[in-house]
């Protein structure tokens, strides 16, 4: 698969999380899965707070900001391997990429059943 243009990227990285939360909502619960594991799932990952999390859904950020505006990315991230549409995570080189890819995929598991234990990397 070949790289992402900068135009494309800078495309990806304007989406509003506001708008992508609610997909990601739809896809887990479909799969029997609750929205506090979704939650519990994006504050491992990101160190945001409950309050924090809805406060940046509330105020419309983008991408780019949801994860500039992250309390303290979770270092065991890197553990967060396999494909996301077509591409390896643990390949991606552009960094804000990756760890929109890394969210992705932890939507991923918990929608195809995974354990919490597993997904959080414990």
């Amino acid at each position: 698969m070949k790289q992402m243009d900068a135009k494309s990227l800078q495309r990806v990285y304007a989406y509003k999380f506001a708008s992508i939360y609610p997909l990601y909502v739809t896809k887990i619960e479909r799969k029997g899965r609750a929205k506090d594991e979704l939650d519990e799932t994006l504050r491992w990952l990101t160190g945001y707070s409950q309050k924090r999390l809805e406060s940046q859904i509330k105020k419309e950020v983008d991408l780019e900001t949801f994860f500039a505006e992250a309390p303290k990315m979770n270092p065991a991230r890197s553990l967060i391997t396999g494909v996301v549409c077509g591409v390896r995570v643990e390949n991606i080189k552009e960094p804000l990429m990756r760890e929109i890819r890394y969210m992705d995929k932890l939507v991923d598991e918990l929608a195809k059943g995974k354990t919490m234990e597993k997904i959080l990397r414990t």
